[in-house]
């Protein structure tokens, strides 16, 4: 469990490209003490991403999960499709620097992954880090605010 954002519980996803990839950070993710809540897919399963972040971000908007993490070949697809949920702000992060500041900047709700593009020692050190971090709040409330005006139909000219 993170000691820095009180983080316990995460729904995770992935297609059938990255469905190895979301194997590994599954175990990793409980071996250091989260709850994981895997929303699929199977490994003879294929699945279009879209499904699978849906899956994702209703565990998240629901509150069910603190925290959730989609996978694809990519991870653009699913950062999209994910983004069209009221009450997800989902980053795309294919770095430590990124993953640091999706939440640091954006507060985060959801990570999305290229699986393949990663060894699996990256996922579970960008996952952990990702978890780990806090939002900075101060000056970048008031991006995170406008972005949420913009979901409610705000900022429109």
């Amino acid at each position: 469990m993170s000691e820095k954002d009180n983080v316990r519980s995460v729904a995770i996803g992935s297609d059938h490209g990255a469905f190895s990839q979301k194997e590994t950070l599954k175990k990793y993710l409980q071996t250091v003490g989260y709850r994981v809540v895997d929303v699929g897919c199977i490994a003879t399963e294929k699945v279009d991403y879209p499904d699978i972040a849906v899956a994702v971000c209703r565990r998240v908007v629901s509150g069910d999960c603190e925290r959730g993490i989609v996978l694809d070949g990519a991870g653009i697809g699913s950062s999209i499709a994910a983004n069209k949920i009221k009450g997800i702000r989902a980053a795309l992060c294919y770095d430590i620097r990124t993953v640091i500041n999706s939440r640091e900047h954006n507060n985060a709700n959801v990570l999305s992954l290229g699986g393949p593009l990663h060894d699996a020692g990256q996922l579970c050190d960008m996952a952990k880090t990702w978890l780990e971090t806090r939002f900075g709040g101060g000056r970048h409330m008031a991006g995170v605010n406008k972005i949420m005006a913009i979901e409610r139909g705000g900022l429109q000219e």
